[in-house]
């Protein structure tokens, strides 16, 4: 009897020397993206299923895609106010209000994103603090770079003068106006109807992005060369994070970091690339541009680095500490241009 007894005592304190479960948690994650998008079926599913299995089923996460819970554009704030608490939001899309991010956005310095994605990332976590401060950074998502498509035929930065184009965010938005061409802003998932209905004449896409949003029967020319990229990121309700358990939020900051930017952006970087070849398949124009006239688009973009300079200068911050850290970082990934 007594022996029983004991064994049941031990049983017992051994039961309760074990770590309480955390607490079951059900989260929103809100994008704008189609369902089918690469993104949507990729590395945003495969972010959602790494969670829940590196929390043993105590964290859910419902995504709700194509803008059902916001514009794109207003995705930061639905993030910021809890309307969703993961956000896939793309700053870009709200000009001027990250100036230390935008950086990103100026063409020619980020070659590849496969590694790139952790240079992104490992480079801007500690500013996100500072930009960002109501929301939890958490993954950087950039896409394959990207150029301009048309439907007519654009070879040289002159080309751009009195044309209208879509472009992917507000520093290709400067670039263009630059150029002498107007800048006509809506999101991925308007801008075919601009194309179509007369209201540009151009986007700025990745290649397989021309595929995924319906774009190949309005733009048949293509710059064929790598010169810019957008970025997207996974930002988290601060309160939403703050409140999760200790355990839940080790699983999340597990899920923040360089390496996991790399995975997240993998696929869809795979994804965008094979467009290229569609465009060949499908007898599109492809125009490959000379050295001399890469020069020439080089030299035109150079001004970008010297205004987004001045507009860290204004927050009071040091653009050319900024800049050079963003250079290294691209360097040690091996993804400077």
């Amino acid at each position: 009897m007594l022996r029983r007894i004991s064994v049941a005592l031990a049983a017992l304190l051994s039961a309760a020397a074990l770590p309480a479960k955390a607490a079951d948690v059900e989260l929103s994650l809100a994008h704008w993206l189609p369902p089918t998008h690469p993104m949507h079926t990729g590395g945003i599913a495969q972010w959602v299923e790494s969670v829940s299995k590196a929390s043993n089923g105590s964290i859910k996460i419902n995504i709700f895609p194509a803008a059902q819970l916001g514009s794109a554009a207003d995705h930061y704030d639905m993030t910021r106010d809890g309307i969703a608490d993961i956000g896939y939001v793309n700053p870009g899309y709200q000009a001027g209000r990250f100036p230390i991010y935008s950086l990103i956005e100026v063409p020619f310095h980020v070659r590849e994103v496969d590694n790139g994605a952790g240079a992104l990332h490992e480079w801007y976590a500690k500013y996100a603090e500072i930009e960002m401060p109501e929301v939890k950074f958490c993954v950087m998502n950039p896409h394959d770079p990207g150029t301009i498509h048309a439907n007519t035929e654009i070879k040289v930065p002159g080309d751009i003068k009195g044309k209208n184009i879509r472009a992917a965010h507000a520093t290709m938005a400067r670039f263009v106006s630059m150029l002498g061409g107007s800048s006509v802003q809506v999101p991925a998932n308007e801008a075919r109807d601009a194309i179509s209905k007369g209201m540009a004449d151009a986007i700025t896409f990745p290649w397989n992005s021309v595929y995924i949003f319906g774009m190949d029967s309005v733009v048949t020319y293509h710059l064929d060369f790598p010169f810019y990229i957008s970025n997207q990121m996974l930002l988290i309700n601060k309160g939403v994070y703050d409140g999760l358990s200790e355990e839940n939020r080790k699983v999340i900051d597990d899920h923040c970091t360089p390496e996991w930017s790399i995975k997240f952006s993998k696929d869809w970087a795979e994804n965008e690339r094979s467009g290229r070849q569609k465009a060949i398949d499908a007898g599109h124009t492809l125009y490959a541009p000379t050295d001399d006239e890469i020069k020439q688009w080089r030299d035109a973009a150079a001004p970008l680095v010297d205004q987004w300079k001045d507009d860290v200068r204004k927050v009071g911050q040091d653009p050319d500490k900024i800049y050079g850290e963003y250079r290294a970082a691209l360097e040690k990934y091996g993804s400077l241009y």
